[in-house]
C-alpha cells in the first residue's frame, strides 16, 4: 500500500469521528438544556412522582416525607432532573445516533431498523407506566401494612419516607420495567440478523421463565409485589417476542422464495 493510500483511509475515518464528534455535542446540548429545564420543575415532578405513595395511604393530602442531610433533597433534585432529561431527550439522541449510522446502511435495512426505533421508548413507557399505576401503589401498600401501633408492650412503628429513598425506589423501579420490556425488540433484532428462532425460543422457554425470577430479584426491591410484578410481564413479553420472532422468519421465508422466483426467471 502507498502512501497516497493510506492517507485516503485516513480521511473517511477523520470525517467519520468529526461526525460522530458534532453528533454527540447536539445530544448533549439537547440534554443539558432538557436537564436545566426539568429542574426548574423537580418539585412539581417530585409531586408527580410521590402520587402512588399517597395512594396507598388513601389518598392523603398531608403526606409527609423528611430528608436527613442538608444537601440530601437538592441533591435528589439533581438525580431526578437528570433522570427526566434522559427520559425527554431520548428521541433526540436516538436519533442522532440513528442519523449517523443510516447512511452505512441499505434502505431496506433503514426500513427495517426504524421500527424498533419508535418501539423502543413506547415499549418503555409501558413499563414505566405499569410501576406508577399498578406495581408503586401495590408495594407501598405493602410497605405501610408492616406499621404497628404502639400500646400493649409493643413498640410504635410508622413509615416516614426520605425523600432520597423514595426516589430511587421508583426510579429502580422505573428503569428494570422499562429496560425489561425491551425484551421484544431485542430478541426479534437477534431474529433478525439470525440469531435467534421461534423455535429456539420455546424450547428454552423453562430457563426463561427462571431467568425472569432471577432478573425480577436483581432488579428491583427484594418485597414480592415488584418482583412477581416484574416477572410476570417479562415471561408474557417473552410469548409476544416467540410471536414477533416467528414473524420475522415468516417474512424471510417469503423474500427467499421471491428472490429464487426472480433468479430462476
Amino acid at each position: 500500500m502507498t502512501q497516497d493510500d493510506i492517507e485516503q483511509s485516513k480521511a473517511p475515518l477523520v470525517e467519520h469521528l468529526t461526525e460522530l464528534r458534532d453528533r454527540l455535542i447536539k445530544a448533549l446540548i439537547a440534554l443539558a438544556l432538557a436537564f436545566v429545564v426539568c429542574f426548574v420543575f423537580a418539585d412539581h415532578v417530585f409531586n408527580i412522582l410521590v402520587v402512588p405513595y399517597q395512594n396507598a395511604v388513601g389518598g392523603a393530602t398531608d403526606l409527609k416525607m423528611i430528608f436527613t442531610a442538608p444537601q440530601e433533597y437538592f441533591f435528589t433534585q439533581m438525580k431526578l432532573s437528570l433522570f427526566g432529561a434522559l427520559f425527554v431527550t431520548f428521541p433526540i439522541i436516538a436519533g442522532q445516533l440513528y442519523k449517523f449510522v443510516a447512511p452505512g446502511l441499505y434502505r431496506n435495512e433503514r426500513r427495517a431498523f426504524l421500527p424498533f426505533l419508535v418501539a423502543t421508548p413506547i415499549l418503555f413507557m409501558l413499563g414505566a407506566s405499569l410501576v406508577y399505576f399498578v406495581i408503586m401503589p401495590l408495594a407501598m401498600t405493602f410497605f405501610l401494612s408492616l406499621q404497628q401501633t404502639g400500646g400493649d408492650g409493643k413498640a410504635s412503628i410508622e413509615l416516614v419516607a426520605k425523600v432520597s429513598e423514595y426516589l430511587s425506589l421508583i426510579m429502580t423501579l422505573i428503569f428494570a420495567f422499562g429496560l425489561c420490556f425491551q425484551l421484544p425488540v431485542l430478541l426479534t433484532l437477534l431474529a433478525r440478523v439470525g440469531l435467534a428462532t421461534a423455535a429456539g425460543l420455546r424450547s428454552k422457554r423453562k430457563y426463561a421463565v427462571v431467568a425472569a425470577f432471577v432478573a425480577a430479584a436483581v432488579l428491583t426491591p427484594p418485597d414480592p409485589i415488584s418482583q412477581i410484578g416484574l416477572a410476570l410481564p417479562t415471561l408474557l413479553l417473552y410469548e409476544l417476542s416467540i410471536i414477533s420472532v416467528k414473524m420475522v422468519e415468516k417474512k424471510r421465508r417469503a423474500a427467499e422464495q421471491e428472490n429464487a422466483q426472480q433468479a430462476e426467471t
